[in-house]
């Protein structure tokens, strides 16, 4: 699972673990270790000298096995935003089919729920750390107000423009056949719907959810390593309670919402998720991954 912030990924693992079949957790480190290990060998004139891609391929691979080696479900998700920028890490080193489910959601309506629960989740002395968008604009000098908190949101660097970036560079090289994107407000209105149609993408039987008296049991330590107490809280019942991003937002960013809606909420538009013309990558036969290209296809928030 991967995805964007505030689309509604955390409701999304707790509806799936209703299923007895399945195990969705948080948001693991698989895919950063994976990442690392893979970046050591390629970096390291030992393995160069001497290299044995093969058991590199096999240390790679094992360690999802071995992080999920205590749950006992026939089904896991693992979570983690960059999977659409790395398939060829799922099928070279992991070495099964690629499926990726993709938590979507408007844009003004993200910046407006992560505002909103910074303004609900004012810094208290004692707290381990301050939230985490007002600590970069802190140690960048930056004022803080909700115009700079959106702006660097959507800048290079920001938990939104790295997640949009992730996935459509995963678009662009071609994957996007493998991935199911589910939109936040469509998930809210015709839960089960959603569900049935994440059953048929993964090829699994259909299975009754329940939308009443939701908890999630696995929750994240969010204070400390976000600086924001309820950032993976999900509510007893299942409905939309956020606010109207016009009552929200700056004036400044909901025109530059406006004016850009379609380069951002690229999922919406036939031609960008067309699957382009150039082969399908299906991973590393050696630790020799190709890394995405260095762009920024979001280049209109760049200062």
């Amino acid at each position: 699972m991967a995805g964007l912030p505030r689309a509604g990924s955390t409701l999304l693992s707790t509806l799936l673990n209703q299923n007895p079949r399945f195990y969705s957790g948080p948001s693991s480190p698989v895919l950063g270790a994976m990442f690392s290990i893979h970046d050591n060998f390629l970096g390291n004139e030992l393995y160069t000298g001497y290299p044995k891609p093969e058991r590199v391929n096999e240390i790679v691979g094992s360690i999802i096995k071995h992080w999920y080696s205590d749950i006992e479900e026939e089904v896991i998700f693992d979570k983690n935003r960059a999977w659409t920028s790395r398939v060829p890490f799922i099928e070279g080193y992991i070495r099964q089919e690629a499926k990726i489910i993709v938590p979507v959601r408007r844009v003004d309506e993200i910046l407006t729920s992560i505002l909103t629960m910074i303004h609900r989740n004012p810094f208290v002395e004692g707290q381990p750390r301050i939230n985490f968008v007002d600590e970069v604009l802190v140690k960048s000098n930056i004022p803080i107000n909700d115009e700079n908190r959106c702006s660097h949101l959507l800048n290079q660097g920001g938990i939104l423009w790295e997640s949009l970036n992730a996935v459509k560079l995963g678009v662009d090289e071609g994957h996007g056949d493998k991935f199911h994107f589910v939109d936040y407000n469509d998930l809210v209105t015709n839960p089960q719907e959603e569900l049935n149609d994440i059953y048929k993408f993964l090829g699994e039987e259909p299975f009754k959810h329940t939308f009443d008296e939701l908890s999630n049991t696995n929750r994240e330590n969010d204070l400390e390593t976000y600086g924001l107490g309820d950032m993976h809280e999900v509510h007893s019942k299942l409905e939309k309670i956020s606010s109207d991003p016009s009552t929200i937002l700056p004036e400044s960013i909901i025109k530059l919402y406006n004016d850009n809606k379609k380069t951002l909420e690229f999922w919406n538009d036939s031609e960008a998720m067309k699957v382009n013309n150039q082969p399908l990558r299906n991973g590393p036969e050696s630790p020799q991954v190709v890394n995405p290209p260095n762009t920024n296809p979001y280049n209109l928030f760049s200062q």
